[in-house]
């Protein structure tokens, strides 16, 4: 395959970023995106030239760090994560635009790079369950019924990519918020700290410098594990009880 490629280049986040045009030939479709990257960065090695920085760690679809807007949309085309897209799901010739997420709050490190610390933030705040420390409990010390435990691998699920942000018309994290929230909130671990956590996450989301959510609906259809959009409604419950109770 032979493809053209615009891809963002940025020194630094106070620096000027501009599209870059490259050609790249010889693409296998069984390549990955990255793979792909990476054999246009060995050619610019070669040539002297500084090759694209581009974030990933462990290229099987669980880190989240591949956070790339391909085209217009977070991930590419699929409804997967960029490591795990193929280049057979583009053509021979095609153009292929490839940019950083872009969101106040996750400032251009350089080129395709940004810093998410902002998610990392977010789930200090509240992340965290009460338990005592020693030998761990029995596995069937504390049952959880079936529909809860469901519920919250469902949610467990997000890799905190910030495909959902890069998606969202306002750059909102109500998505990546919700799914922490509620992953932990469902089961009785985290009970102690319901009403404190997702009071300490949202308003840590909120002092972070995302958008406000207004469900468009953009952040579930990008989410490449599927973290459905029920999940900010169930956290907006969560928030408004929590609410109640600290006001009495």
């Amino acid at each position: 395959m032979r493809l053209t490629l615009r891809v963002w280049r940025q020194r630094d986040a106070a620096a000027e970023g501009a599209m870059s045009t490259y050609e790249v030939d010889g693409i296998s479709p069984d390549m990955s995106f990255l793979e792909m990257l990476d054999q246009l960065n060995e050619r610019l090695i070669l040539e002297g030239e500084d090759p694209v920085a581009f974030d990933h760690d462990c290229r099987e679809g669980i880190c989240g760090a591949c956070s790339l807007v391909i085209n217009g949309d977070a991930h590419g085309p699929e409804r997967t994560t960029t490591c795990q897209l193929h280049m057979r799901s583009f053509r021979d010739g095609d153009t292929i635009d490839v940019e950083p997420w872009r969101a106040a709050a996750f400032p251009v490190i350089k080129d395709l790079v940004v810093d998410r610390s902002a998610f990392d933030r977010i789930i200090q705040a509240g992340g965290y369950i009460t338990a005592p420390t020693g030998a761990a409990p029995e596995a069937h010390s504390t049952p959880v019924p079936k529909p809860d435990a469901d519920f919250a691998f469902e949610h467990a699920e997000c890799i905190g990519c910030g495909a959902c942000v890069a998606a969202c018309p306002n750059g909102a994290a109500m998505l990546f918020t919700s799914a922490k929230v509620n992953h932990l909130n469902v089961l009785p671990q985290g009970a102690p700290e319901r009403e404190t956590r997702v009071l300490d996450m949202v308003t840590q989301m909120d002092e972070e410098g995302f958008g406000g959510c207004t469900l468009a609906g953009e952040c579930a259809t990008a989410c490449p594990k599927g973290i459905p959009l029920f999940s900010i409604t169930r956290m907006n419950k969560e928030w408004l009880r929590a609410t109640r109770k600290a006001r009495r």
